[in-house]
């Protein structure tokens, strides 16, 4: 059974509450349950945090020993020299997700630390990014 972790970044404890125009009304907890749910063949996991540290260091605990790592770094991706470093020095393969077209946004939204490291990039399909990546990995 693959391991599989959901690694999501600032502000997407949100979900389902912040600019649903642009991110959805589903909470992301309702919609990991249904992940669950529709793929029992794979060992899931989820981890959130606003803190740029703490998502090194998850990226670190498990960049050796899960199967595949889906991250949406949120606002750090276009920032986190930090957590693109972080993704280079580990072995386990990390597909970078979007909820929406970032490039159809702010053109500081362009830029991302993250794909250059990444084995690739899903983004604009809202929460059906993360269901693409995890499909991936089969």
């Amino acid at each position: 059974m693959k391991k599989i972790i959901i690694i999501n970044g600032p502000n997407l404890n949100l979900l389902g509450k912040r600019e649903p125009g642009i991110y959805g009304a589903q909470s992301f907890e309702d919609f990991y349950t249904d992940l669950k749910t529709k793929y029992e063949g794979f060992e899931l996991s989820y981890f959130q945090s606003n803190i740029e540290g703490e998502l090194i260091d998850k990226i670190q605990e498990v960049g050796f020993s899960f199967d595949g790592i889906i991250l949406n770094a949120a606002a750090y991706t276009h920032t986190s020299v930090g957590i693109g470093d972080a993704i280079k020095a580990i072995e386990t393969p990390v597909i970078e997700v979007h909820i929406s077209n970032t490039f159809a946004r702010e053109e500081f939204r362009h830029q991302s630390y993250i794909s250059p490291n990444a084995k690739g990039v899903i983004l604009g399909f809202g929460l059906q990014s993360y269901e693409l990546a995890l499909q991936s990995f089969l």
